[in-house]
């Protein structure tokens, strides 16, 4: 049981998922790593039911905020048949067989994200909670969906906060899963759910490749990021006159062009450029090449907020090269993944790139994550995604 500070269950009241270790006053019953426990206030009023983390600074992860609601495998299936129904309403589940299943906090199961890849499924387990009920999740994924391969990629940074191994591999049957052919708005693509970033793709931009897509028609583009050319290829596939796509991954630009090769358009207008992009950049900017269209999309520079000094110096070069890249009329899609930089300021970083680019510039879209990533209300922390469309005058 954990027993808070006085005044500590504020963010209870608000429904905020997140018990820190400054709010709790003491743990009682010497609960494990991942053990559902009863969180109160010292009126001795239980709030939650939460998962118990006593390695994190986020020492507890709430599962419900009804006090008398059982935390067992029912209650996964249950949490799990709710996302996935919010998923199969979608409109994008019409356009595209890769879909993000569960969203973590922002589906009520803190620390599970799993994604779709047609017929394999890619799940991560992030924090002691679900660690705990891995086995039930898993056999209510397989049930649910029909997906008897489960990839595991349980490698993320963050399991070194919770006190977790990482972990890696087949959990439910077992097939060649290093090239996973998914369809996206019919263009294809491949993913390698076994090294390749994150899971595998960026399925949160595929709402912003479709956009990128009906943007590109008669334009010069420049792919700062391309990983394996998600953005790239749907430029070309909107009618890019030419693409320039920098990737600093030698296996991510192999997967890029076997992509290229699975989709009919005109691999003779894109250039795979394997090199670190700021260094690129810098090269294409000294000898004056020109574009209509760039593209940022960074890997993430802040994974928290200790990072961000150092993340908004590095999202500003890039972004004040893409500038200086760019013709008048031109314009920038440029993003942020990193958790550490909010919306407010990455607009701010954006903005002070121009200027020393000596460019006059203005947003005129905002990009956010695809639909498959939802933003519970209370749980702002789940919005990382953050994207505009700048247009340089």
């Amino acid at each position: 049981m954990i027993h808070l500070k006085a005044g500590r269950e504020k963010s209870l009241r608000r429904r905020h998922p997140w018990i820190f270790s400054g709010a709790v006053e003491r743990v009682t019953d010497q609960p494990k790593a991942g053990d559902a426990v009863e969180v109160r206030d010292t009126s001795g009023k239980t709030w939650a039911r939460a998962a118990y983390s006593p390695s994190s600074q986020i020492r507890a992860r709430v599962w419900t905020f009804d006090p008398a609601e059982e935390v067992d495998a029912a209650f996964f299936r249950n949490r799990i048949m709710r996302a996935l129904a919010v998923r199969e309403a979608l409109p994008a589940a019409k356009h595209s067989n890769a879909m993000r299943l569960i969203h973590a906090e922002s589906d009520g199961l803190p620390g599970l994200v799993v994604d779709r890849y047609a017929d394999v499924l890619v799940a991560q387990f992030l924090a002691a909670g679900v660690e705990r009920w891995r086995d039930p999740i898993l056999d209510a994924l397989a049930e649910l969906t029909g997906c008897e391969a489960i990839y595991e990629r349980s490698d993320a940074e963050t399991r070194k906060l919770e006190g977790l191994e990482p972990r890696s591999g087949f959990v439910r049957g077992n097939r060649a899963a290093s090239r996973c052919p998914i369809i996206e708005y019919g263009l294809n693509f491949k993913v390698d759910v076994e090294q390749g970033q994150k899971t595998g793709f960026f399925l949160d931009q595929r709402e912003n490749r479709q956009r990128v897509r009906a943007l590109a028609a008669g334009r010069e583009v420049l792919d700062g990021f391309c990983y394996t050319g998600g953005f790239a290829i749907n430029a070309l596939a909107g009618g890019a006159s030419r693409v320039v796509a920098i990737e600093s991954s030698a296996p991510s630009l192999e997967v890029a062009r076997e992509n290229l090769a699975a989709n009919t358009v005109d691999a003779g207008k894109v250039e795979f450029v394997h090199a670190d992009a700021f260094a690129h950049l810098r090269a294409l900017r000294d000898r004056g090449a020109q574009f209509d269209l760039a593209v940022l999309d960074p890997p993430k520079f802040a994974p928290t907020a200790a990072q961000v000094k150092n993340a908004a110096r590095a999202y500003k070069d890039i972004n004040l090269l893409a500038f200086k890249l760019l013709r008048p009329g031109g314009l920038l899609a440029t993003f942020s993944c990193s958790g550490g930089v909010d919306a407010a300021l990455f607009q701010s970083i954006v903005a002070g790139a121009a200027l020393d680019a000596g460019a006059e510039a203005k947003i005129v879209e905002r990009f956010t994550a695809a639909a498959d990533h939802p933003v519970a209300l209370e749980f702002p922390e789940g919005e990382y995604l953050k994207g505009l469309l700048v247009l340089r005058a």
